[in-house]
């Protein structure tokens, strides 16, 4: 089930006792609260794991523009790109870089960037509307209530849903296996 930003906050603000609402705009201090701290937080959320939702690869496109020092070519990072996990030549990691000033610096002529993205709140799976919603009303808890104690309890129960979420998400993808470890090499 496909939900709003707007709906996303309201649930996390009925989470907290306060009124839902319809819009980021409309004068109550539940809005001003949910339009100033969604964006922020559904982001640190999204970069805290690479979910399989919103991880995705790209080749990048090549800059004019050269790196002062350390690296020869400068790439343009994507658009909704939030952190990058992995870089290479032709395939998605191995490569030697570093993202400065917004772009990727490296030696090759080729970059293929696996990233973390912000997918539009429609692509989100149950389970991460659900660690969003609870995070959120962690967030809302203090501005809208004073009340420290429901602001703890809240941000344990949005720590045990992240768990879960991560649980849910590794387990849509095949097992990693340890490529080239010298110690399993030395026992063939």
């Amino acid at each position: 089930m496909a939900i709003s930003s707007i709906a996303l906050c309201s649930r996390a603000l009925l989470k907290t006792g306060c009124r839902s609402i319809t819009s980021f705009d409309e004068g109550t201090a539940e809005a001003e609260v949910a339009g100033n701290l969604y964006d922020t937080t559904r982001d640190a959320l999204l970069s805290a794991h690479p979910w399989s939702f919103a991880t995705a690869q790209a080749t990048l496109a090549r800059l004019d523009v050269q790196p002062v020092a350390d690296y020869t070519h400068a790439y343009q990072l994507p658009s909704g790109f939030l952190r990058a996990l992995s870089a290479g030549a032709g395939r998605g990691r191995g490569l030697d870089y570093r993202i400065q000033e917004r772009r990727l610096h490296t030696h090759s002529t080729e970059v293929v960037l696996t990233y973390v993205f912000r997918p539009d709140e429609t692509e989100f799976p149950p389970f991460f509307d659900q660690i969003l919603i609870a995070r959120l009303a962690a967030e809302f808890c203090i501005p809208l209530t004073d009340s420290t104690s429901r602001s703890v309890a809240l941000r344990s129960i949005a720590k045990e849903e992240f768990r879960r979420a991560r649980l849910i998400d590794s387990q849509q993808d095949t097992p990693s296996v340890l490529d080239d470890y010298t110690l399993i090499g030395a026992r063939n």
